[in-house]
């Protein structure tokens, strides 16, 4: 894996550019000197788990011939308070998905991703308690 960091301004905004040149933008929050012209670092970081385990819930439903209409997650994360560096300590994701969706294995998909497949998981789980809750509508 290779990825390339490019500074776009005075301050701290960054672009993420990858090998096929998706980029992503990365800033420091205006309390801490940045224009809030992209995720943090740490947000990114979360973020990347609900992309991991988006890919793995949604592949594991489309093999079960499960009808997905519309997928969400919603993450809510915490971090260590008066401590640097402040390391994420939990983090809760919300999947909401629409569609002839089973709700069994529904579950079954979301813990094989957070508990087995998911390689951001895996790292974070080492410093943050992950949760995870679905609704189907």
């Amino acid at each position: 894996m290779q990825l390339k960091i490019h500074r776009l301004n005075e301050a701290y905004h960054f672009e993420a550019t990858n090998a096929t040149n998706a980029k992503l933008h990365m800033d420091a929050s205006a309390a801490a000197g940045g224009k809030n012209m992209g995720f943090t670092p740490v947000e990114a970081l979360v973020a990347s788990l609900g992309g991991c385990s988006g890919i793995d819930v949604i592949s594991i439903l489309q093999k079960q011939k499960q009808q997905i209409d519309d997928f969400d997650i919603e993450i809510e994360a915490e971090r260590a308070k008066d401590q640097i560096p402040a390391i994420v300590t939990s983090i809760h994701l919300k999947f909401i998905l629409k569609g002839k969706i089973d709700r069994d294995k529904l579950a079954r998909a979301i813990q094989l991703s957070v508990d087995k497949y998911c390689t951001v998981a895996k790292m974070l789980e080492v410093t943050a308690k992950i949760t995870h809750s679905y609704e189907v509508n």
